[in-house]
């Protein structure tokens, strides 16, 4: 049974930070994409990171330099250390893994609440 649980989420006053997880079971971890969305109230889903099998990263343009994607095969976990939070940053973050050998098997995960306010 694939799963992908995140955690991490939570209130944080503006320029915090914290670190969201995601921790996979259910398939080859190695051999898949992964990557963090967000979606606010009232917005599209939209792309936030993502890192490849090889480690390649890619950011949103809105968070460059000041969140990071990393993932630890050994322990099928992927993670997003988030920093220099601003309000616009709020919103339910989902993580998702997408095959590197067929794209459209891919799998999400619940998502988890990132709130920044003071």
């Amino acid at each position: 049974q694939v799963q992908l649980v995140e955690s991490g989420g939570g209130l944080v006053q503006p320029g915090g930070s914290l670190r969201l997880s995601c921790a996979a079971s259910g398939f080859t971890f190695s051999s898949y994409v992964m990557s963090w969305y967000r979606q606010a109230p009232g917005k599209q889903r939209e792309l936030v990171a993502a890192i490849t099998t090889g480690g390649t990263r890619n950011y949103a343009d809105s968070v460059k330099g000041r969140f990071s994607i990393s993932r630890d095969n050994a322990k099928s976990t992927v993670y997003l250390q988030m920093n220099s939070l601003k309000p616009e940053d709020t919103a339910v973050y989902y993580c998702k893994a997408r095959s590197a050998f067929l794209s459209s098997q891919m799998y999400w995960g619940q998502g988890t609440q990132v709130t920044v306010s003071s």
